[in-house]
């Protein structure tokens, strides 16, 4: 029996050394390693023999084992090598070379604009807050000092929910601003307040190079003792210095809004022709860019605040109007087309 396993291996090794690929190399281990060899039918053998011939056979045959499996693996690990070696060669690849980067997606423009805007207010001591996008007419209208038979409800080209009362009133509506969520702020949080709010708003409206049915707004309020217009001022400066440049140039005109009084509009100098004149601007050399004023005591009143003590001031952005002043892009549908070629420019 020693013979055998002497023979065993001699043979087992010789024809390794002459194995080129994987599958002659598989078809080697099942007949020499695997659990119906001839290695092993001695092995299982070793019981049978003479109390004096086991240690020998024994010793014999698990230093034979030992040395087919380190074999079968350096030849395992020469046959990948030669592989690799070959695919390289083939393909002219550095394989020591780092994978390829896989494809990084990034924030989009509204999004960032969105996080931009609200860095700059909170550094001033704003603080951001959110709202519901599904609104009741009370908080989107009413509260805002806009009634029923008031006039700027037909500027808002409103989507109602489908959910009628018994006679026939719709209360819910997809918020038409994101002044909506002012009053809310002045019923639930404690004096004296500073907030902002963005977030999507809807309008019941086609869709052209400057309306979309659904698009962005962010709206602020602060609530304090003693707040002037220079107060609203000097927020709304600091904002389009720190947006725009320090040295972009603002403009202040009265404006009406029914939840604000006085009103005002703000605009920028225009960034193509810097006050020139030219066809963005309407030869005026002026870009509008929001609407603000003094929040109305009936506003405040409504919401349990005091007029005769607190004062207040708001404005409302449209967000997606002030990243196509800064880098020019005429159609606002260009955001929500999902074109990679535009979205990766930012």
């Amino acid at each position: 029996m020693l013979q055998q396993l002497e023979e065993l291996k001699s043979n087992a090794l010789q024809e390794l050394a002459s194995i080129a690929d994987a599958a002659g190399l598989e078809s080697w281990r099942v007949r020499y390693l695997g659990k119906k060899s001839a290695l092993n039918a001695v092995l299982r053998g070793i019981s049978c023999l003479p109390l004096n011939d086991r240690r020998a056979v024994g010793t014999l045959a698990n230093q034979t084992k030992a040395a087919l499996e380190d074999g079968l693996q350096q030849k395992e690990l020469a046959l990948r090598e030669f592989d690799l070696a070959a695919i390289a060669g083939r393909e002219a690849v550095d394989i020591t070379l780092p994978g390829r980067p896989l494809p990084v997606g990034g924030i989009h423009p509204i999004t960032r604009t969105i996080y931009e805007i609200c860095d700059i207010f909170t550094s001033m001591g704003f603080q951001v807050v959110e709202g519901p996008e599904v609104e009741w007419d009370y908080y989107n209208f009413e509260a805002l000092n806009i009634p029923e038979e008031h006039a700027a409800r037909d500027t808002m080209a409103t989507s109602w929910v489908d959910a009628e009362t018994e006679r026939g009133e719709r209360h819910m509506l997809l918020r038409t601003h994101t002044t909506a969520v002012d009053p809310r702020v002045l019923e639930t949080m404690e004096l004296p307040i500073r907030v902002v709010t963005a977030g999507k708003v809807y309008r019941y409206e086609a869709s052209d190079a400057t309306h979309t049915p659904m698009f962005h707004q962010l709206d602020g309020l602060a609530v304090d003792k003693g707040i002037t217009m220079a107060d609203l001022k000097g927020t709304l400066y600091e904002f389009a210095r720190r947006f725009f440049g320090e040295e972009r140039r603002v403009r202040f005109r009265c404006d009406y809004f029914p939840f604000v009084e006085p009103g005002v509009e703000m605009a920028i100098e225009c960034l193509v022709c810097r006050g020139a004149g030219c066809r963005l601007c309407g030869n005026s050399g002026w870009l509008e860019i929001l609407g603000a004023g003094m929040t109305h005591p009936g506003v405040l009143e409504r919401a349990g605040v005091d007029s005769q003590v607190y004062t207040s001031f708001a404005f409302g952005i449209g967000l997606e109007r002030l990243p196509m002043l800064r880098h020019g892009i005429d159609d606002i549908r260009l955001f929500f087309g999902s074109d990679l070629r535009f979205l990766r420019q930012f």
